[in-house]
């Protein structure tokens, strides 16, 4: 436990006054000088020396020589980062926790750190103190820090053409255990993989409001909700076994929880939509410059909305295609959004975009305004950037109704079908000219007169949960899975 006490505090200064004070007082106490011998070494008053070795005053250059040559050391020894015993690293991290911000605020009495402080009281100390910072770190979580996590997570996306090989690995080698032999993925060989993992699946009107599964690894069952007559009962499973393929431990803030989620669903997603027979029916499709995202939903049986997401997986990667995608609120607010071929989302001063609402010009906002919402939607769009052509489609959800676009640059579009759509606008975006600002009209005859009440979701502003798995009532969890775990 002192080597990771020690650890969590030793990156604050190369030159550490802590650390050196603390070897300084183990090499005096190893060659047997007192502190008054010490300090008449180097002509200094006992008290100051006392000061050095608590680590109250940083040190010169010509100070440290002096004192590694009075101790029969070399300065290298002297300066070693690694505290000198196991006693003084706990002393160490003790008064540095004593130092900082969160020990201060607390209505508590300094505590001298002095021989008869046993190793083990210490270290319950750091131990409360340790857990205090978790929990403030915690609290202060806000939604700037997912923002800026899912912003790193989309521009390693972008790095990597949303193309991840060792899950397309992963989901391969599952489908070849339970002998599937490419196409669409049956229910039945769902299942399949279930067993094959060691699970029964088990369906239940009672499931938790905030889960989408509950898997019991103790008894190897994976409990899912009874869903209606015609929806797909595939991808709750499959995103379970995906999670439990995975192995991820709970995660400790957002940016584990933003990748936890995006691996389990690209591996979901790799399962329904196998590597070698997506790019198979996509480059027959390519070759014939008839892509569609509704071909491949169809072709695999899932929704429109896993089907543009697989495409964006193995689009640049196998057919040598820039694309970008959209899940975007019937408000205009982006839900979800990835690109690697060069168009500029709306953002915040973070450079997220989640949230941020989509130029009125897209087919991602115009699709809305469409009376046929069978069909898919196509559209050309001139953006400072250049010129996309998008496919969108409505997706109605339990959550609200939402739009699903997959874009591509100009150049591209002649592989897909809708390319030749006589629908072509003209986005200015983010010029607030363009689509954000009213008409001057509208602007001179309700400026100041108007008074609208926003409508703000509590998600927005909830940081991540204390001991949860994020947004999930484990209590509630614990309490389902004592119900439903079988008889001894």
């Amino acid at each position: 436990m002192a080597q990771k006490l020690s650890e969590s505090f030793d990156d604050e200064e190369v030159l550490d006054s802590l650390t050196i004070g603390r070897r300084i007082r183990q090499l005096r106490v190893d060659r047997g000088l007192t502190l008054d011998a010490l300090a008449t070494a180097l002509d200094r008053a006992p008290s100051q020396v006392s000061v050095i070795e608590n680590g109250k005053r940083e040190l010169k250059l010509g100070e440290l020589q002096k004192l590694a040559r009075a101790l029969g050391t070399t300065l290298d020894e002297l300066l070693s980062p690694e505290p000198p015993s196991k006693r003084a690293a706990l002393e160490i991290a003790l008064e540095r926790a004593q130092r900082g911000p969160l020990y201060a605020s607390l209505p508590l009495p300094a505590l001298p750190v002095r021989k008869t402080l046993s190793d083990e009281a210490i270290e319950t100390i750091l131990g409360l103190h340790q857990e205090l910072e978790r929990l403030h770190r915690e609290r202060a979580a806000t939604p700037e820090e997912a923002r800026r996590a899912n912003a790193e997570l989309r521009a390693e996306q972008r790095r990597r053409g949303n193309y991840f090989p060792e899950l397309e690995t992963a989901a391969r080698e599952l489908l070849t255990a339970v002998g599937h032999r490419g196409g669409p993925l049956s229910q039945r060989v769902a299942s399949d993989l279930a067993a094959h993992l060691g699970f029964t699946l088990h369906y239940v009107a009672d499931l938790p409001g905030t889960t989408r599964s509950v898997t019991d690894q103790e008894n190897g069952r994976i409990y899912l909700p009874v869903r209606a007559s015609g929806s797909d009962p595939r991808s709750e499973l499959l995103q379970a076994l995906a999670a439990h393929v995975l192995g991820r431990p709970e995660p400790q803030d957002f940016a584990e929880f933003l990748r936890q989620r995006v691996e389990t669903n690209y591996l979901a997603g790799a399962l329904m939509l196998p590597e070698q027979s997506a790019v198979e029916f996509l480059s027959a499709a390519k070759a014939k410059r008839e892509l569609s995202v509704e071909d491949l939903r169809d072709a695999f049986a899932v929704s429109y909305e896993t089907a543009a997401h697989r495409f964006t997986n193995l689009a640049t990667q196998h057919l040598g295609l820039p694309v970008h995608f959209l899940k975007t609120h019937e408000s205009g607010a982006i839900s979800k959004a990835y690109e690697n071929d060069g168009v500029q989302f709306p953002t915040d001063t973070l450079g997220a975009v989640e949230g941020q609402l989509v130029c009125r010009k897209w087919s991602a906002r115009q699709v809305f305004d469409v009376e046929d919402r069978f069909s898919p939607y196509h559209q050309y769009t001139d953006k400072p950037a250049g010129t996309s052509w998008c496919t969108s489609s409505i997706q109605t959800t339990s959550t609200g109704v939402f739009s699903v676009s997959v874009g591509t640059p100009f150049a591209h579009a002649k592989w897909f079908r809708g390319r030749d759509t006589v629908r072509r606008l003209v986005s200015t975006c983010p010029d607030p000219a363009c689509c954000r600002k009213p008409p001057a009209g509208l602007a001179a005859r309700w400026a100041d007169k108007a008074w609208p009440s926003a409508r703000l979701e509590s998600s927005l502003l909830a940081a991540l949960p204390t001991g949860t798995f994020t947004g999930v009532d484990l209590t509630e969890v614990y309490q389902f899975l004592e119900t439903h775990a079988p008889s001894a």
